[in-house]
């Protein structure tokens, strides 16, 4: 859209003391198109707002003040500022993981008729901190609070993919590889073996390793920095629930953990 020469009344409403909300939504345009682009020119962000670029420029020295844009000195553009980053930093102290991933576990639920968990990684356990539970009247256990061993769940095994090495190591040697059933894996080789696979796959399942008859497959949750804080899960009787023969349910779950990661601060690329 092609810049205008806006009418006198309109081409500096902040000089005129009016059009408050006018200007800050102007300003929240101007950081949308120099968040996409990467950098922008006031004739650039003009055209594409279809306003004059006297209010682009006045905007923009409006924000460069406050170190939320600032002008690359070569190319005469404007980038995003460090105080963007004051401003993001205040968001994840403020976000809860439980808060912000409960509709979504509730959606999951009830989309696959299962169970679905949300554990955190506490010491050397997979901590589950909320529960949304599908209507199957077999879906009774409340997992809420119990602590899981981390190299028998499907939730234990994304968080142990995510971590380094010595980490990792660190705690399996505390925690041990103990057999909870005959499937669980308790060989170290294997279960590292297994844990690359999560990291490439972008998901961990199990087949009745932590209590007999029962399946479970999870993804990972991350924060604003891309580290994995949680992990999602979706298990059921493995009579009846097979993750990787149910069409579509990875790739739905893995979905709804880039969903809570999102609302976490996370950006996918």
């Amino acid at each position: 859209m092609a810049a205008r020469d806006e009418p006198a009344n309109d081409r500096d409403p902040d000089a005129a003391g009016g059009g408050g909300v006018q200007s800050v939504d102007r300003a929240l345009q101007i950081l949308e198109i120099i968040a996409r682009d990467g950098h922008a020119g006031v004739s650039d962000i003009a055209d594409e707002m279809g306003v004059h670029k006297s209010t682009v420029s006045r905007l923009l020295g409006s924000l460069v003040s406050r170190e939320i844009v600032r002008q690359n000195s070569d190319r005469g553009k404007y980038q995003l500022g460090f105080g963007i980053l004051r401003l993001a930093s205040s968001i994840p102290g403020r976000l809860s993981l439980v808060h912000e991933a409960r509709p979504i576990l509730e959606s999951l639920a009830e989309r696959y008729k299962e169970t679905v968990n949300l554990a955190v990684l506490r010491s050397s356990y997979a901590v589950n901190v909320d529960q949304a539970m599908g209507p199957s009247t077999l879906a009774t256990s409340d997992w809420v609070g119990s602590l899981t061993p981390l190299h028998a769940t499907s939730s234990g095994k994304v968080l142990l993919a995510a971590l380094p090495v010595e980490e990792r190591s660190k705690i399996l040697q505390e925690a041990g590889l103990p057999a909870r059933t005959p499937q669980t894996i308790t060989d170290r080789d294997t279960l590292e073996n297994q844990l690359l696979d999560v990291s490439r796959n972008g998901y961990a399942v199990v087949h009745e390793e932590f209590e007999i008859g029962l399946n479970a497959v999870a993804v990972p949750v991350y924060n604003h920095f891309g580290t994995v804080v949680g992990a999602v899960s979706i298990s059921g009787p493995a009579f009846r629930f097979d993750p990787e023969n149910t069409p579509g349910l990875i790739q739905g779950l893995q979905e709804a953990g880039l969903s809570i990661s999102g609302r976490m601060g996370y950006t996918h690329r």
